[in-house]
């Protein structure tokens, strides 16, 4: 089976985690954290950066890692490397998402998570923000 390795940014401001609707593909609607594919060369933390850069315009600091999630999907299995971040500039700007929404922690079950973001929610539930 391929694997697909990525970054996502749980970016937070105040209370609030920024959450994002895919508006293209297969998962269409479902709602994920930013970010994409690392490049060869790229550490995970340089790959999230130039993800949000191109995805929403902003610029974020990587603050602390918060977990590695694997989740094998029909066509593929996903490795995806996840960071907390907060945003350097205030602007942003979806270039490739549907929608946006800041939720807060008791909110975060609201939306309709893709199945390897389920495993981060679970583990930002459990987690002093």
């Amino acid at each position: 089976m391929k694997q697909i390795e990525v970054v996502a940014a749980i970016i937070r401001k105040g209370d609030r985690i920024f959450a994002t609707q895919r508006g293209y593909g297969e998962w269409k609607d479902w709602w994920e954290f930013p970010g994409g594919k690392m490049e060869a060369g790229e550490t995970p933390e340089e790959a999230l950066k130039r993800e949000i850069r191109e995805e929403l315009s902003t610029e974020i600091s990587v603050d602390e890692f918060l977990c590695t999630v694997e989740y094998d999907y029909p066509k593929f299995r996903l490795k995806m490397h996840c960071f907390l971040c907060s945003l350097v500039t205030e602007a942003l700007h979806l270039n490739e998402h549907e929608a946006a929404k800041w939720l807060a922690k008791d909110e975060l079950d609201s939306v309709d998570w893709l199945p390897a973001d389920v495993k981060v929610v679970k583990t930002l539930m459990n987690k002093t923000l």
